[in-house]
């Protein structure tokens, strides 16, 4: 009888930013048209390309919108060039043999006028539909655990960053 042999080969990994942006209470989502589930604006770094820098070109190209990444840097220099810190750092299997090394930012951008609405959206190709959700919304789109639990936890922080905001 002969035993079969395991071999564990190292899994293609891409480089990507995932970015939750908020605006007041509500968060941005997708509906990934190649994916059909509801994600946040993201995707692939380029070739030399810093994962900050990703991620707003990911949400400008996907929304439209000029947002600020809301992490912190490590130290307050000007050189060498701090990068924001992600909120996490994950790794995702897209198919047997092909991860995902997703580098996890929350954004914000400002109300659109004085009554706190966001600004409008501009979707590329890669979303059927597209939306700022509330957190009571969140709950009844059939989010996946993960995108649900990160797009409250960026919630969470936007609240805490906002004047007089805080964890209670």
């Amino acid at each position: 009888m002969s035993v079969a042999r395991l071999t564990h080969q190292t899994p293609r990994r891409d480089f990507t930013v995932a970015v939750f942006v908020t605006c007041g209470r509500r968060v941005l989502l997708l509906r990934h048209r190649r994916y059909g589930k509801w994600l946040p604006p993201g995707g692939h770094l380029r070739p030399g390309e810093l994962p900050d820098d990703a991620a707003l070109r990911e949400v400008r190209e996907e929304t439209g919108l000029e947002v600020t990444l809301t992490g912190e840097r490590a130290l307050p220099v000007a050189e060498p060039r701090q990068l924001v810190r992600p909120e996490g750092v994950q790794v995702e299997v897209i198919e047997p043999g092909h991860e995902h090394v997703d580098f996890i930012y929350f954004a914000r951008v400002e109300p659109a006028d004085g009554d706190g609405e966001p600004p409008a959206l501009r979707p590329n190709r890669e979303a059927a539909a597209i939306g700022w959700f509330s957190e009571e919304q969140l709950e009844t789109m059939g989010l996946t655990e993960e995108i649900r639990l990160w797009s409250r936890k960026a919630l969470e922080d936007n609240a805490r960053r906002q004047p007089g905001g805080g964890v209670g």
